[in-house]
């Protein structure tokens, strides 16, 4: 994994933490791959709420493409998907 992209990521993802914390969840780095595909997992009430598919399009998959574009893609390896 590259460090200097890990680094930017957390801080990309440091952005946003407040607000995810405030509902009683988080976001961690699960894994990078070396041609640049993020896999993030969702922690705590963001692993099962409802709303977490918006949440990472409007909220973590944003901040984190704004601020690493090297990022080729993102995936959310436990995410809840609507019914």
């Amino acid at each position: 994994m590259n460090t200097a992209t890990l680094e930017k990521i957390e801080a990309s993802l440091n952005t946003i933490r407040p607000y995810l914390e405030a509902d009683g969840g988080n976001v961690r780095i699960f894994d990078l791959s070396v041609d640049n595909v993020l896999k993030l997992e969702f922690m705590g009430a963001c692993g099962t709420c409802p709303m977490s598919t918006m949440t990472f399009k409007a909220g973590v998959e944003e901040a984190v493409k704004r601020a690493v574009p090297e990022v080729r893609s993102i995936e959310v390896i436990n995410i809840t998907h609507p019914n």
